[in-house]
């Protein structure tokens, strides 16, 4: 896991997504293209810090998480201002995409 990227679980999602710009990585271990992304996604908070926290839910440790925003696909990656849904994206994600998904959102 990258410094710039934080495993959320269940216990520690509301009081992690509830203020600010967040970026919410759902994935699980057998997704290979999960797997694939994640240096991407890691690479992207390095260069956006202090814009958005990145953070990362792995579906199968915390199943009730990705229910709650009707995540049913992965990889899915999720925007949320101040704890509310902003934005979506589900499936891979070129970088530069993901950065104009964070950016349109600041």
């Amino acid at each position: 896991m990258s410094e710039f990227v934080k495993e959320l679980t269940s216990a520690t999602f509301d009081a992690e997504t509830s203020k600010g710009l967040v970026v919410v990585d759902f994935w699980a271990p057998r997704c290979a293209p999960c797997r694939m992304m994640a240096p991407l996604f890691a690479g992207v908070a390095e260069k956006l810090q202090g814009k958005a926290v990145f953070v990362k839910v792995d579906i199968d440790a915390s199943p009730d998480i990705p229910g709650r925003f009707g995540i049913r696909a992965i990889p899915t990656f999720l925007v949320l201002k101040d704890g509310v849904e902003a934005d979506v994206h589900t499936g891979t994600i070129r970088p530069d995409e993901l950065i104009f998904l964070v950016n349109r959102n600041v």
